[in-house]
């Protein structure tokens, strides 16, 4: 057994590649699109390190070309459920002592493979599983997933060296456990970055784990799954199900050995499983953790000071990048009245040279909605904007699902700082725009605070620094992760931790040590060098003149 104490330097993100014409790295990723879409996947689950197929298949198709079929995936039941977990509870033990640097190198093996001999596999699952454009799925399923497991094994590797102090013929020490049972990882369709962190985060840290991510995302789940297979991870560490919701709380939310649970999704359904394991916290050998992000409706707001150009840079890509579809997308705007007029046209005429079609084509800025779900929503929201005298359109308005999911870019104007599109969550290509009284920006800020129970993501965009040191002061509780000039989307690994609180989740930070604090239980350690052998403390002793 070695005796040497394993450091894990900090890292460097990794860089984003441009996919310019005539670069390598286009002509690659188009050359995988190309094999994704000859030789349709069958896609197995993955319960204790087997591939588990079942016969019950749900086609994959691209959003943006529902007529193709990827694949299919295998659907399960709630034998299968309960397979995953008695699978992780077996490997578990093992997994728990395996010592940290030989976990860790699973996980930098993995990250190294995507770097190198599947960022193109990852990058094109997502990019036809998931309607997204080369260059969101490069910084999201290469460079974001790349960074969360090398980063997260720097943090860890900086949380075990944190140690308590010892006095004199004491001996302290603090042991960082993993939890004791499985942790359940749900994960969402919009990200493969955080379809990958949320599983294997808690399983860095020791703990085994059943994974079921959104029936849109499995193309790229499971590319993700052979990649931490080849790295080398034990079976039943990660067991990867694809199942219905329902049918997978009923199994997990009953089981005495349920640990924890980290989940990105809908704010029902978060609240939902708050609810079902609060009522049933008499059942668990121990309080769960709960880690979840759920959404947000997430603001700019502009000063009067503001310049006009980085208004709309920020609008365009902060609104309509991936279709909108960002828990961090901007999708309602506080605009003053001596710029308003002028942001608005130059956003629509912005808008008007965005191309719309399929990712093959590299030269369109906007897909495809994720489904036909997503799709009727969103349409609704617009048609209603339509007929309503508080709202009106100025660019967009249009869409068609025909061949795919497709939403135009949207930009709605309304006169009511309450009106529905300024407070609800669209998760869609849509922003609503309103035009505040340039010299009432105490009162908007107050607005900006109070209209949605979403705190996520918000951004201020001034010139005047005293607006700016106001902004950030009001503001403090309304956004998790606040950006002064810029967009409010693009947080990236080790530089803008990231999570929201109110309606938006726990806020426990992904891509910080906060997030691997969850999934850690503390024992600490007191070690005596020369042990008392007699009960008396020396104030018990007499003075000589009494007691």
């Amino acid at each position: 057994m070695h005796n040497a104490y394993f450091q894990f330097a900090a890292p460097h993100n990794e860089p984003v590649y441009n996919y310019a014409p005539g670069s390598p790295e286009r002509a690659a990723l188009k050359k995988q699109l190309a094999a994704f879409k000859a030789a349709p996947a069958d896609i197995p689950m993955y319960i204790n390190g087997q591939e588990v197929r079942t016969g019950k298949t749900v086609a994959v198709r691209p959003p943006h070309e529902i007529k193709h079929k990827l694949g299919q995936f295998h659907r399960g039941d709630a034998s299968h459920v309960q397979s995953a977990i008695d699978a992780a509870l077996a490997a578990r033990t093992q997994w728990a002592e395996t010592p940290w640097e030989q976990r860790a190198s699973i996980f930098l093996r993995a990250a190294e493979l995507i770097a190198t001999k599947y960022r193109y596999h990852m990058n094109g699952a997502t990019m036809l599983g998931q309607s997204k454009n080369a260059y969101q799925a490069e910084i999201d399923s290469a460079c974001e997933l790349i960074d969360f497991l090398r980063f997260n094994v720097h943090y860890l590797s900086e949380i075990y060296k944190q140690q308590p102090v010892s006095s004199a013929g004491v001996h302290n020490r603090t042991e960082y456990r993993p939890l004791e049972g499985f942790v359940l990882a749900v994960t969402p369709f919009n990200f493969t970055a955080i379809a990958g962190n949320l599983p294997s985060v808690a399983a860095m840290c020791g703990n085994v784990v059943v994974w079921k991510p959104a029936d849109t995302q499995v193309f790229a789940s499971s590319v993700f799954m052979q990649i931490l297979i080849e790295a080398g991870l034990p079976a039943g560490v990660i067991n990867l199900v694809y199942v219905d919701g329902p049918v997978l709380g009923e199994v997990c939310f009953n089981h005495r050995d349920f640990a924890g649970i980290h989940f990105t999704g809908s704010t029902g359904v978060f609240q939902q499983m708050w609810k079902t394991i609060g009522t049933n916290i008499h059942k668990y050998r121990a309080y769960p953790r709960i880690v979840g992000e759920t959404g947000g409706k997430d603001f700019v707001l502009a000063h009067k000071s503001a310049l006009v150009d980085v208004v709309v840079t920020a609008l365009a890509r902060g609104a309509f990048e991936y279709q909108g579809q960002k828990c961090s997308a901007a999708s309602r705007a506080y605009l003053p009245s001596n710029i308003s007029e002028e942001v608005q046209q130059k956003l629509a005429t912005m808008l008007g040279t965005m191309k719309m079609g399929t990712v093959e084509d590299f030269g369109n800025f906007i897909n495809a909605v994720i489904d036909e779900r997503s799709f009727d929503k969103i349409a609704a929201y617009i048609d209603n904007a339509k007929k309503d005298p508080k709202a009106k359109i100025i660019a967009g308005g249009n869409y068609n699902k025909a061949e795919g999911y497709f939403i135009e870019p949207t930009v709605i104007v309304t006169t009511d700082p309450k009106y529905s599109t300024m407070c609800e969550e669209i998760f869609g290509p849509v922003l609503t725009i309103y035009t505040y009284d340039a010299d009432k920006f105490e009162e908007t800020l107050t607005l900006v605070d109070t209209t949605s129970d979403y705190a996520l993501t918000g951004s201020i965009i001034a010139q005047d620094r005293y607006a700016i040191d106001l902004a950030t002061k009001k503001l403090v509780n309304s956004a998790g992760n606040f950006y002064i000039n810029d967009k409010p989307t693009g947080a990236v690994v080790g530089q803008q931790p990231f999570g929201g609180a109110r309606a938006s989740g726990t806020n426990d930070k992904a891509g910080s040590m906060l997030n691997l604090y969850r999934w850690l239980s503390a024992r600490t350690i007191k070690e005596t060098m020369v042990p008392p052998v007699d009960y008396k403390y020396p104030f018990l002793q007499s003075d000589g003149a009494g007691s």
